[in-house]
């Protein structure tokens, strides 16, 4: 056998094990998030709240309390989170969102959400339904022609 077929086959099975290691990791965390999820959906509630500001800011620009800044891992500090700021009952309070549901969050106006100790999990209209947002047209769909014009 050559050199260069003996490199070929030490590098496909590299990568069949890392493909199998991904896979077992990737089945591991699925669990691991489908457990969350039902932690999350058993201790949610329904609150009304006032929106008065929404933003994508860093976690430690955001004003959330420091138990919430230990327990995230150091990498997921610096990412961007959707944080919105609401009037519930008579506090003020900072809560984070989830990505799903940060789009249709309208801003000074008052909602029905579904909250999970500091965590937004879904949003209804309190007087009507909410303004859904127009999907953004991609790059080439702004240039082609509709049919019926």
């Amino acid at each position: 056998m050559s050199t260069g077929t003996i490199i070929m086959i030490v590098i496909l099975v590299v990568l069949i094990a890392a493909l199998i290691a991904l896979y077992f990791f990737g089945k591991k965390a699925e669990k691991r998030q489908a457990e969350q999820k039902e932690q999350m959906d058993a201790a949610a509630q329904t609150v009304n709240m006032l929106v008065i500001d929404k933003k994508r800011m860093k976690l430690k620009e955001a004003g959330l309390p420091a138990v919430v800044l230990e327990n995230t891992p150091k990498y997921l500090r610096r990412t961007k989170v959707a944080v919105v700021k609401a009037k519930v009952g008579p506090k003020i309070m900072t809560l984070m969102c989830d990505e799903q549901v940060f789009p249709l969050i309208p801003v000074k106006k008052e909602v029905k959400a579904v909250v999970s100790g500091i965590y937004i999990t879904g949003v209804k209209g309190l007087r009507g339904p909410l303004e859904t947002p127009k999907k953004k047209k991609g790059f080439f769909a702004r240039f082609k022609k509709d049919k019926d014009q």
